[in-house]
């Protein structure tokens, strides 16, 4: 330990000097500034200036370094509340030193070590030294492995009264927010009690509110609650005692420039690494997404996995029986260009018409919206307790379905409804009987893990195996569980990687977590760390937050467009493509007046860009359309006939493959060829039905434009020209044998006929 210590002083001394050495260089820097000032007026401004700045970024660096030295856990409520544990072996051979607050060099900060040694050596302290910082250094992040070793376990101070009570109020509103159904105005009561007692967490989750426009009350008001100005002078606060909230807070308004500040990626990155130091998820999600993207940071596979597995292993700790949440991604774009656009949300209209039909008796319906408020989505609200009405209803009819999910609910337990494995195992049973994968696969739980029954491995693997041989996700996943583990079976890589692969095509998080696994870390295949990646981040974007997606969809539909829009770009620097494309369209269109319509069309353009990247060919076509016509960037078509050539290639995009029919055809950043154009036409009315008719119509302009083609090379002296080379001197013989010809067959038709001879009648 001691030595561990004076690691930690000299580490600490390393950054004082490295501090001193930036300050006489700086001196250093001004006086021969000065000496050359006095020599050269012309360049005197321009060095104060420099100066200036360089003090100023000096200054912010040193309150970020005092940020990060104040830096504690998330989950800690108040600053300063925590303490270092000595191990046992110390407490045992040391026990004066038990209960003494250890020093500020103790080893609880020594996870942030790097981030306070990685300053800059120079004054050039601009945003891409700033990026190329961070990059240098490889952050020992809490939550990997091995970091529970380094970091000692912590004890919390006994708080004061105040600080109890702020407790007490912040952890009332998590529960409301965390149960089935949630009481917003009641849980946002609790929290502007506890904020105004000081709790720091409860002040960030205000300002989230106050960035967001979360309606917090309980009426239907469209009146905005909308601060910004106020969400980022609280984040200032909160970010100065290191609350890593806050710090993605600040991160996500430097990155989209919002609240006033002037947008810098540099201070955006540096602060989002902070948040997910603290663990933040949003924060760890944001460098996720810019690790594997190369947003602002060169592209990092390995870094991506790091980010991504912590948040994976967030949402798959949390993924009940039913499988997790349903994200409904709706594309803003689809819904205004498609009028058939299917965005799977149910009209107000037919729900309200399936709940009289269940009021009526109807199984079927009953069974439906009790799956639907079960699992949530398509615009139904998740209600357990409407759920359990509804199944009760439909299981007393005898429907096998509704019994499996009747255990399903008593089994898993909730706020609503308590847990029983008597209850379960009875619905479970009734279900497999009559035949029901739900039922065999519920069975196969209880079995698996002796709930309410004995354990027994192989009538578990049976059941699981006759729920996967009728295509039921849950035992498809069992059985690859069972495979991957060796729980009474032979362990098995290829057939896990078989079930988890079915499971998945089902969607279920958790047969998406399991591949994840398996191919960051080779097992039973060889290691693929992008596959990996694209598997985690999959997991992590169906965690709970993903309902914000749809919050910001009844946002825009209620006319609430700056909470939408802001909402969606903070989901965008997480890396949600929909969030990017929905994002981009509003400011496409100027319907937000957070951003002026300048701003906004450069920022469109980069939302655009981001989510063409992950594969939208409609934010390609998007991004093509911005250099033809010039909308936040200047005009140039061959950029623009780049974006449409890749659209059409790689995704077979008819309105890109049209619109490079059309550069064909006027000869715009493209060469000018019309049969190309054609072919480019045709190509557009193959991709999609939709094409045909305005393919058709470009294809007669095409054919109108061939003619008059013809006509303007026609003349009427050279066709003379070649008919008499062609004929030679001789062509008036030519011309009387055509003739004789003509009149020939003239009076060949027009010789008399003989009469028809008309039968005569036999004679009787």
């Amino acid at each position: 330990m001691k030595l561990f210590y004076g690691v930690v002083f000299l580490m600490l001394a390393l950054v004082m000097v490295s501090n001193a050495d930036e300050e006489d260089g700086l001196k250093k820097r001004g006086d021969i500034t000065q000496k050359s000032n006095s020599n050269e007026e012309s360049e005197d401004e321009s060095s104060e200036e420099d100066l200036e700045n360089a003090f100023e970024q000096l200054r912010e660096l040193k309150a970020l370094r005092d940020t990060i030295l104040k830096l504690v856990p998330s989950s800690d409520p108040f600053l300063n509340d925590k303490i270092t544990k000595q191990q046992k072996g110390d407490s045992e051979d040391e026990p004066e030193n038990a209960g003494k607050e250890p020093p500020e060099n103790s080893p609880s900060r020594n996870v942030w070590m790097k981030a306070m040694i990685a300053q800059p050596k120079e004054t050039d302290t601009s945003d891409s030294s700033i990026l190329q910082t961070l990059e240098e250094d490889d952050w020992d992040l809490p939550g990997e492995e091995g970091s529970d070793e380094q970091v000692e376990e912590e004890v919390q101070e006994p708080l004061t009264p105040k600080q109890q009570e702020a407790e007490d109020l912040f952890n009332n509103a998590q529960a409301i927010l965390n149960a089935t159904r949630t009481n917003k105005a009641e849980a946002y009561k609790l929290l502007v009690a506890a904020a105004t007692l000081g709790h720091r967490e409860a002040r960030s989750m205000l300002a989230w509110a106050q960035l967001l426009g979360t309606q917090i009350g309980s009426s239907s008001s469209r009146n905005s609650n909308q601060d910004i100005p106020a969400a980022l002078q609280t984040f200032k606060e909160l970010a100065e005692t290191g609350l890593p909230s806050a710090h993605m807070g600040m991160g996500f308004l430097y990155a989209t420039g919002l609240g006033g500040v002037n947008a810098s990626q540099g201070k955006a990155l540096l602060h989002y690494t902070i948040g997910a130091l603290g663990r933040d998820t949003r924060a760890q999600m944001a460098l996720g997404y810019r690790h594997w993207a190369g947003v602002t940071t060169p592209a990092s596979c390995e870094r991506a996995l790091d980010f991504y597995r912590k948040v994976a292993n967030k949402v798959a700790e949390e993924v009940s029986l039913s499988g997790g949440p349903v994200v409904q991604r709706v594309r803003l774009l689809d819904e205004h260009e498609n009028p058939g656009y299917n965005s799977g949300i149910l009209d107000q209209d037919l729900i309200e018409y399936y709940q009289l039909l269940a009021e009526k008796g109807d199984i079927q319906a009953q069974v439906g919206l009790g799956q639907l408020h079960y699992q949530g989505g398509r615009g139904v609200p998740l209600d357990h307790q409407r759920a359990l009405h509804y199944f009760q209803h439909a299981a007393d009819a005898g429907n096998p379905i509704a019994m499996a999910f009747l255990g399903k609910i008593y089994l898993e337990g909730s706020d609503i409804v308590k847990q029983d494995n008597e209850t379960a195992y009875k619905y479970f049973k009734k279900a497999a009987e009559l035949g029901n994968p739900v039922g065999q696969s519920g069975l196969g739980l209880m079995y698996l893990y002796g709930r309410g029954v004995e354990r027994d491995t192989a009538k578990a693997l049976q059941y699981f195996s006759q729920a996967a041989e009728q295509g039921w996700v849950d035992g498809q996943l069992q059985l690859g569980n069972m495979y991957f583990s060796g729980t009474g079976v032979r362990r098995d890589y290829k057939l896990a990687n078989k079930y988890f692969n079915l499971a998945s095509q089902s969607g279920h998080v958790l047969a998406f977590y399991n591949l994840a696994q398996m191919h960051a870390t080779g097992t039973g295949m060889m290691r693929s760390c992008s596959t990996a990646v694209e598997l985690l981040k999959n997991v992590a974007e169906r965690g709970k937050w993903s309902d914000q997606l749809m919050a910001a969809h009844t946002d825009y539909r209620e006319g609430r467009i700056n909470e939408a829009f802001v909402t969606y770009a903070l989901l965008a620097e997480m890396g949600y493509e929909v969030a990017q494309s929905n994002a981009a369209f509003i400011l496409d269109r100027g319907e937000t007046t957070i951003l002026t319509e300048e701003e906004g069309l450069v920022r469109a353009l980069t939302f655009w860009a981001r989510a063409a990247a992950q594969g939208y060919s409609a934010a390609q076509v998007k991004l093509g359309d911005a250099h033809y016509y010039g909308r936040g960037t200047k005009v140039d078509y061959e950029a623009a006939a780049s974006h449409y050539r890749l659209a059409s290639e790689q995704q077979q995009n008819a309105q890109a493959m049209f619109n490079l029919g059309y550069m064909h055809e006027r000869g715009l950043g493209l060469a000018k060829d019309r049969h190309l154009a054609k072919r480019c036409y045709d190509l557009a009315a193959e991709a999609s039905p939709d094409a045909r008719i305005p393919v058709a119509l470009a294809l007669i302009k095409l054919s109108l434009l061939f003619g008059l083609d013809y006509l303007q090379e026609f003349s009427l002296a050279d066709q003379l020209d070649k008919w008499d080379q062609l004929l030679g001197q001789n062509w008036d013989l030519y011309l009387i044998g055509l003739l004789t010809g003509m009149l020939s067959l003239v009076i060949y038709f027009r010789r008399p006929q003989p009469p028809l001879q008309r039968p005569v009648p036999p004679v009787n």
